[in-house]
């Protein structure tokens, strides 16, 4: 099992929403809103099911960022 550096809070990134060009606010894993019960779930099991076939393997956390300005939201695959 890798380390996500953002859920550890390690470090943080800045990305560009590309509707309005403001900072996106990272809202956390993406596999926290499957469910009520996904925040309490292996990590690596929750990547089998994640829609991103390669996160697991290729050592990514897929994490949703939300603009706070336009509501434009993405998820983007952070390196572990």
């Amino acid at each position: 099992m890798s380390l996500c550096p953002l859920c550890n809070g390690l470090r943080k990134i800045n990305v560009s929403c590309p509707e309005c060009g403001n900072d996106l606010d990272d809202k956390g894993k993406f596999m926290d809103y499957a469910d009520e019960y996904s925040a309490y779930m292996d990590i690596d099991t929750l990547k089998l099911n994640d829609g991103y076939p390669q996160s697991l393997q290729k050592g990514q956390c897929p994490h949703l960022m939300k603009c706070p300005e336009c509501g434009h939201d993405e998820v983007v695959l952070v390196q572990e």
